[in-house]
């Protein structure tokens, strides 16, 4: 083997060591802003799982600015936000077959659409800041009414409350939540 060969075969093993490590390093970082969580629920014979990031507000104005009105978000931040359950369920009145959804929403002032997703992505946002959602993979999209929040919640928060017949999940974050009603 040449010396020239050599040298190419090391400089390109160096180069691909260098950006693996700079992804990971980058991916790490991230994760310190907005920490990752995984929530489970259990409502009669249904477990529901999600897997999100939760980013702060940091004094930010959240909603209408950092999240434009009328454009899709991921629903958190880095990796796309997942939605599991093990049983078939109705959210809102229309059926979600069992398995892993992603997770986005558009929100707006004063309703968010929130949409179940069957394509799962490994990031939540393209290099460009485009978001990687197909819609063409969109299995269920709702629309539910915003609730003004008393107390502003630092950082994004997805959490599961049960009310007579129904699971609620809610988002919330800075002084807005949505409920999205389920039942097993």
């Amino acid at each position: 083997m040449s010396k020239l060969l050599k040298r190419t075969i090391i400089v390109l093993i160096s180069l691909l060591v260098i950006g693996v490590s700079t992804v990971y390093i980058l991916r790490q970082n991230t994760k310190k802003h907005s920490p990752e969580q995984t929530i489970t629920h259990i409502a009669n014979d249904a477990t529901f799982t999600i897997f999100y990031n939760r980013p702060y507000k940091k004094g930010r104005e959240i909603f209408g600015k950092l999240i434009p009105f009328g454009e899709i978000w991921r629903t958190g931040a880095n990796e796309a936000t997942t939605f599991t359950t093990n049983k078939d369920i109705m959210v809102d009145g229309t059926i979600l077959k069992a398995g892993t959804y992603t997770l986005w929403t558009i929100p707006n002032l004063k309703s968010w659409k929130v949409i179940f997703n069957s394509k799962t992505y490994n990031w939540g946002v393209n290099m460009d800041g485009t978001v990687k959602r197909d819609d063409q993979f969109d299995v269920l999209t709702i629309e539910v009414p915003t609730q003004p929040l008393l107390n502003e919640i630092e950082q994004f928060s997805i959490y599961f409350e049960n009310a007579n017949d129904f699971t609620i999940l809610y988002l919330a974050w800075d002084r807005t939540a949505v409920a999205v009603p389920i039942k097993v």
